[in-house]
């Protein structure tokens, strides 16, 4: 039967026919199995990138001449890049007949992914010199009876076939393309553009530079991403460990090497120090300046050839017009970084609106952003003043305000200025016990004097009112929300990556503590333990002992402090699952109880807090996790062979994994016997 069935299905193969209509597989050639892969490659070169092209070239081959091919195909490779040598080749070569872009939403049975699909008509015959490709755009319409109703009455686009081939990169478009004869060029005669660097690795290379209390030259340099709204400036939250191009990045990116997986690890570096614009590619196009720092693949630096055109440039990139010329070449949801610079630009026009705009030129860097690394540090005008607030009482201070180098404008230099008449209220320690403790003033009490002498002679209750209602949190007492929502807005706000923690006993009004991670040292950690919560639990104990009507609660908030203190000892000591793990580390460089290195990161260095359970907020709504991280891990990598344990494969990227002191230890004394 099995024979009968492949005799069969050689008569199909071999006929040819006047008329082929189907809907092929999508299947991307990353998912193509080696023979399928090889036999893509030795006979259809041209469209192995997806097998729906394939399907598209070989049902062209059934067809006798002047016989038709009807298909539902994906509609990326009418635009994308890869597949332009396949465009020329059927454009030349084939009629096209009709063309009907449908876009998402087109059929009723798919659901859960976006599936942007054309319609088309090809004729198995050379086309005439002035053979028309007419086309129907019902992409807008997000349900199939609406779609339905455009492809049986819409207009009709009448465009010439021969005439894609002028298109950049011969893009099939519904639409006539201005290809910048006369006075209007396209961009690409003014500006190049050029994709930033991958690092094959974010985890271990890319951190929110708060992650650091120091921006150190020898070790980082800023990173530009993408930006999450349109804005003049954005994008400015990422640090790289570049360690001047000669440190561990570079091995990294040279084991990759040898393995055959080299990336773009300094991809860009033509635009490095150079002014322009940094156009968002994943996924929502917006553009900022370009600060002339590394910048990843997220987005693409686009550099004006004349530095005294970048106004021009970003007043143009950042309009409307803009993404119309864009979706009329390629309406994928990104875009390449060349596709940014092949639409019509108009230099003189926008010039002029330039002008209008920005009389003096782009403004010099300002941001009121605190993610933003161009951030003056003061509260006042912030967008988050309290998170700001807080941040500055516990001794933290912005990039910007250190960097005498950095370009900013003079207003957030002034700013920056103004920072100073806060200093004298600061926290000595980074500890700032929430109760009155020690003999310092409860944490609400430091916190309104910080804000009062930010916000001077303005500074009301109605003042503090504002802020909180600002912050989510109307007609809320600013010591309810220090306590209860502090903490829960940081860890938003610092995109899981908080750099202030708030340690608690799990008492509504228990010992609670703010920590600055950037001082919390072996050393600060036990004077939080033995001085501040030992403190709190001498003030608990003399109440007990007292009697009287408080005794109850303080017996209950007694036992719930040294239950903290317990967990903190734990930490301190550093016995699994209270350990550190740095997957990126050999085991003798694992830190031995509390010893953290900050350039390892909140995400590997607060786990011991969350897995004890005292953070001011449960893991879950904390949102940092452990998983094994995308990719996979060069062979020299220190736990390359770790994948098994957890039935992965090796070279998985594991990070949920505990180690014990002895392990350590007995790793460690070994490397010194060894010496």
């Amino acid at each position: 039967m099995s024979a009968l069935g492949m005799v069969h299905a050689s008569r199909i193969l071999t006929r040819r026919y006047h008329l082929v209509m189907t809907n092929p597989p999508y299947l991307g050639a990353g998912q193509h199995g080696a023979v399928l892969k090889d036999f893509c490659e030795a006979h259809y070169k041209t469209a192995k990138a997806d097998l729906a092209n394939v399907f598209l070239e070989r049902c062209l081959k059934l067809c006798v001449p002047g016989g038709v091919v009807s298909f539902v195909m994906p509609q990326g490779w009418l635009f994308q890049p890869r597949y332009k040598k396949q465009r020329e080749h059927l454009l030349r070569y084939s009629t096209w007949n009709l063309l009907a872009r449908l876009g998402s939403g087109a059929f009723e049975m798919i659901t859960g992914e976006v599936v942007n699909a054309i319609l088309l008509t090809l004729t198995h015959a050379k086309p005439a010199a002035d053979q028309p490709l007419r086309g129907l755009d019902v992409s807008a319409p997000k349900s199939p009876g609406e779609k339905a109703v455009l492809l049986a009455g819409g207009d009709v686009a009448n465009v010439k076939q021969l005439g894609q081939l002028e298109n950049p990169d011969a893009r099939v478009m519904l639409s006539e393309f201005e290809s910048g004869d006369g006075d209007v060029k396209l961009l690409s005669a003014y500006a190049g553009s050029f994709q930033g660097l991958c690092t094959s690795d974010n985890a271990q290379f890319l951190f929110r530079f708060w992650e650091q209390m120091k921006i150190s030259a020898e070790l980082w340099s800023y990173l530009q991403g993408a930006a999450d709204q349109q804005s003049i400036f954005g994008g400015c939250s990422q640090i790289l460990l570049w360690e001047q191009g000669n440190g561990k990045y570079l091995r990294h990116a040279m084991a990759l090497k040898e393995e055959g997986r080299l990336g773009g690890w300094k991809s860009g570096g033509q635009a490095w120090d150079r002014p322009g614009i940094a156009i968002n590619v994943t996924r929502n196009l917006f553009v900022n300046v370009y600060l002339g720092s590394k910048f990843d693949n997220t987005v693409a630096a686009v550099t004006p050839i004349d530095s005294g055109h970048l106004a021009a440039v970003f007043t143009f990139a950042s309009s409307k017009d803009y993404i119309d010329e864009l979706k009329k070449i390629d309406s994928a949801l990104s875009v390449t970084e060349l596709t940014l610079i092949k639409v019509p630009f108009d230099l003189a026009h926008w010039q002029k609106i330039a002008a209008e705009r920005y009389p003096h030129g782009l403004p010099k860097p300002y941001s009121d952003d605190p993610t933003q690394w161009i951030f003056h540090g003061h509260p006042q005008p912030a967008t988050d003043p309290l998170q700001v607030a807080v941040a500055r009482l516990l001794g933290y201070r912005w990039p910007a305000e250190s960097d005498a180098a950095m370009e900013l404008s003079s207003e957030a230099r002034a700013w920056i200025a103004r920072c100073k008449d806060m200093d004298s209220l600061v926290d000595d320690d980074g500890i700032l016990c929430l109760p009155a403790v020690r003999g310092e003033a409860a944490a609400v009490d430091r916190l309104r004097a910080l804000l009062s002498r930010a916000f001077g002679a303005d500074w009301t209750a109605a003042s503090e009112a504002k802020l909180l209602k600002d912050a989510g949190c109307d007609g809320l007492p600013l010591a309810q929300w220090l306590r209860d929502k502090f903490f829960e807005q940081h860890v938003t706000r610092f995109q899981k990556r908080p750099f202030i923690w708030h340690v608690w006993d799990g008492h509504k009004d228990g010992f609670s503590a703010l920590l600055n991670y950037h001082t919390l040292t072996r050393a600060k950690l036990q004077t939080l333990i033995h001085t501040y919560l030992g403190d709190w639990i001498t003030q608990q104990r003399r109440t007990v002992d007292a009697g009287g009507a408080q005794a109850g609660e303080a017996t209950l908030k007694l036992a719930k402090a040294e239950a903290l203190k317990v967990q903190l000892e734990a930490i301190a000591h550093g016995e699994k699952p209270y350990d550190i793990f740095v997957r990126w580390k050999h085991l003798a460089q694992q830190p031995i109880g509390w010893e953290p290195d900050l350039n390892d990161g909140v995400r590997m260095n607060i786990r011991p807090f969350v897995e004890a359970g005292v953070l001011r907020i449960p893991r879950a709504k904390l949102g940092i996790k452990w998983e094994s991280d995308r990719g996979k891990d060069v062979a020299s990598a220190p736990w390359f062979k770790l994948g098994p344990t957890y039935d992965e494969p090796e070279g998985t990227r594991i990070n949920d994994h505990h180690l014990s002191l002895s392990e350590k230890q007995a790793e460690r004394a070994r490397l010194a016997a060894k010496k």
